[in-house]
């Protein structure tokens, strides 16, 4: 796998470099809400125009059905990556994916400069399932960089995902690794290869099906899994109890059930909650057991003592490895867990990672500092993927050495 520093020797002013960058992010209209993934692009774009690339950025956010939407343009997101770019240049965005204004962007661009071109997934070949349609796609965003041009794949987030941008472009272009994506290879291999132990995994999230292969996966592999948020109610009720109004996958029960059998004392589960007699920041809450959720009632987060007894494993942990939040953390009422248990990864002397989707978002919204943690991952999908075992295209495809 050819990676950023062999292009950089290679040799780059000069040459259009396209970049796909992981810029999901979460906005309130044209407001950046978390622009931790904005930030995680910006060591690879800048090493490039520092070295005289004419950097091409591609890049999806939300997900628009292969058409044009306004309110999942990237316009906020070139704005704030010209922000943080500094020196007082902007960030043009071109209004189309591979186009005539794109074409325009691109051509105009200097050595040292920075464009970005409209949602890629406002290409329906994008996300094609037919292999000769992504492909033409891809074609088109290699002639944009033409002849001397290359690919660096940074956005970890998507390397999981046969797409256009991802894969079939790393097929037609010279294709390198980003140091994004060898970062967070870097980390997962940690996990995987020879974690130090105790090595504890702490899971939430609202479903049991979201995460049930890398349950299943995890689990032969360390020895402690600490479970909350949603999906913790759908393994107390396989132990008989009642949830009330809880959210619970009543086909999963049987899953959760042979879980628990097959486990042992290694999963670990909520004994007390914290319950609401409405989905709201303004319903009535009371902390009950785990095991005595009243029908009316529904569990919104897990309860302190249930964040002491996870601290006392994590206190004790040599490596954590945390993907969902532990509640409802967007409602102050419910927010406790999460940021009881995050700042127990934060002390606990373990090497830790945070794996991205909502867990980053909860430490950057909770206010928690960042360098608590060892790593807070980009890809929450592509890093369950990775610990479930899964092969990534967009990671295999580098390899291929074109």
């Amino acid at each position: 796998m050819k990676t950023l520093d062999d292009l950089l020797a290679e040799g780059v002013s000069g040459r259009r470099v396209l970049v796909r960058s992981d810029l999901n992010v979460p906005l309130d209209g044209d407001t950046i809400t978390d622009d931790g993934r904005v930030k995680a692009a910006l060591p690879t774009i800048k090493k490039l125009a520092d070295a005289g690339a004419r950097v091409v950025v591609t890049a999806h956010l939300g997900r628009p059905k292969g058409a044009p939407e306004d309110k999942f343009s990237l316009r906020p997101v070139a704005k704030r990556l010209g922000e943080l770019l500094g020196g007082g240049a902007e960030v043009p965005l071109a209004g189309d994916v591979v186009g005539e204004e794109a074409k325009r962007v691109t051509a105009a661009l200097t050595d040292g400069s920075v464009a970005m071109v409209e949602n890629v997934r406002f290409d329906p070949r994008e996300t094609s399932k037919v292999e000769s349609e992504r492909a033409e796609l891809a074609r088109e965003f290699a002639a944009l960089v033409g002849t001397g041009g290359a690919f660096v794949s940074d956005g970890f987030g998507v390397v999981h995902r046969k797409q256009a941008s991802v894969y079939d472009v790393a097929r037609v272009l010279p294709a390198y690794a980003g140091g994004l994506v060898l970062a967070e290879l870097d980390v997962l291999t940690t996990l995987t290869v020879d974690p130090g132990r105790p090595y504890v995994v702490v899971l939430g999230g609202s479903k049991v099906s979201d995460k049930l292969a890398v349950i299943e996966a995890l689990l032969p592999k360390v020895d402690r899994l600490l479970v909350g948020g949603g999906m913790c109610f759908t393994f107390l009720a396989a132990q008989g109890h009642g949830v009330g109004g809880s959210l619970l996958e009543a086909d999963m029960v049987d899953t959760c059930r042979r879980l628990l059998a097959e486990a042992g004392d290694k999963l670990v589960l909520p004994v007390d909650v914290v319950v609401a007699d409405a989905f709201s920041a303004d319903a009535d809450t009371r902390t009950v057991s785990a095991t005595a959720i009243e029908d009316g009632w529904m569990g919104l987060d897990i309860g302190p003592d249930t964040v002491s007894a996870f601290a006392s494993e994590l206190a004790a942990a040599a490596t954590v490895f945390w993907n969902g939040p532990m509640g409802v953390f967007e409602l102050a009422p419910f927010a406790e867990g999460t940021r009881g248990v995050a700042r127990a990864i934060a002390d606990s002397p373990a090497f830790s990672v945070v794996g991205g989707g909502d867990s980053a978002a909860a430490v950057r919204l909770l206010g928690l500092p960042e360098d608590g943690f060892s790593h807070i991952s980009t890809g929450g999908g592509a890093s369950l993927e990775y610990l479930e075992g899964k092969e990534l295209p967009g990671v295999a495809v580098l390899s291929e050495g074109k």
